[in-house]
């Protein structure tokens, strides 16, 4: 019985985490629709992630978990706190969007998307690779997080030079510089997420040597 309960509740808690993931994801998708199609019309996400910290700190008092399962709810924990402050910076987005509607288009907002789409796959990747413990996984995630840098900086010289063109885009560029630095803090969360995994999989952090990932071996 006391296994069982134990089991059902990381379970629980898994599937909170993934229901949040979802909610984040969802969240990019629509701050960029809004950015794109210039739409006039997080609490959620807020709830989910106070439930998610409750039910870790069950876990840990209940039951005082060692070895894997410990690192699988301290992982848990981290991954709840990256998606929280995602949520917060896809509003941040969102804002932005709202702020622009009547503004003048501008040609960089074509690889915006772009970045958007990259940074949702890895928010998906990263949670997909928590759940199946699966490292190649998270490292595909750190790798995509060098291609948003790269086409973060494309984008922004593209906006620096359409400023330079025409005084009128400065007001618009400025926000728009400021959408893909948003997108790349949220690259840098799924990152977290992704070194986080690597954590609970192999027991080692790899925050500051990535090169642990394909050195050391699980424990």
């Amino acid at each position: 019985m006391y296994v069982r309960k134990f089991g059902e509740g990381l379970e629980h808690l898994k599937n909170k985490l993934l229901e949040m993931s979802s909610l984040v994801e969802t969240g990019i998708q629509r701050s960029i629709d809004a950015l794109v199609h210039k739409d006039r019309g997080e609490a959620r996400i807020n709830a989910i992630e106070l439930e998610i910290d409750g039910l870790a700190i069950d876990l840990l008092a209940l039951h005082q978990p060692m070895a894997t399962n410990l690192r699988f709810i301290i992982t848990a924990l981290k991954i709840n706190t990256n998606l929280e402050r995602m949520g917060d910076l896809s509003l941040k987005i969102a804002h932005s969007a709202r702020s622009l509607i009547d503004a003048p288009a501008i040609t960089p907002i074509v690889d915006i998307p772009q970045i958007a789409s990259l940074v949702q796959s890895m928010v998906r990747k990263s949670l997909d690779a928590f759940v199946a413990r699966d490292v190649d996984l998270a490292r595909n995630v750190l790798a995509s997080d060098d291609a948003v840098d790269r086409l973060r900086t494309v984008c922004d010289q593209q906006l620096v030079g359409s400023m330079e063109e025409n005084s009128v885009n400065i007001g618009p560029a400025l926000r728009l510089l400021d959408v893909t630095r948003t997108l790349e803090r949220l690259a840098d969360h799924a990152t977290n997420i992704a070194e986080s995994v690597v954590f609970y999989a192999k027991g080692i952090d790899v925050r500051h040597h990535l090169e642990g990932i394909e050195s050391a071996e699980p424990r």
